[in-house]
């Protein structure tokens, strides 16, 4: 835990001390504020990489990806 003063005097301390996990932030006593890497706030919130983000991962162009082509066959469709 570190109050706003701490936190505001010595703002590098508390970023390398939530390397190790959240750091609450107390104003007047009370927490108030949570300080926390962004990948752990990832994590906490659920954030899953959209399309975009999967297909822009480095190294995706040396895969080689070639799957079977699939036949569709029509079925008859009775509409009686």
């Amino acid at each position: 835990m570190l109050s706003s003063r701490e936190f505001n005097h010595d703002v590098s301390s508390a970023k390398k001390a939530a390397q190790n996990g959240p750091v609450i932030i107390t104003d007047r006593g009370k927490p108030s504020h949570v300080l926390m890497t962004y990948n752990e706030f990832e994590r906490l919130t659920g954030k899953r990489p959209n399309l975009i983000d999967a297909l822009s991962i480095p190294g995706l162009s040396d895969i080689d990806f070639d799957p079977p082509r699939v036949k569709a066959v029509p079925c008859g469709v009775d509409l009686s």
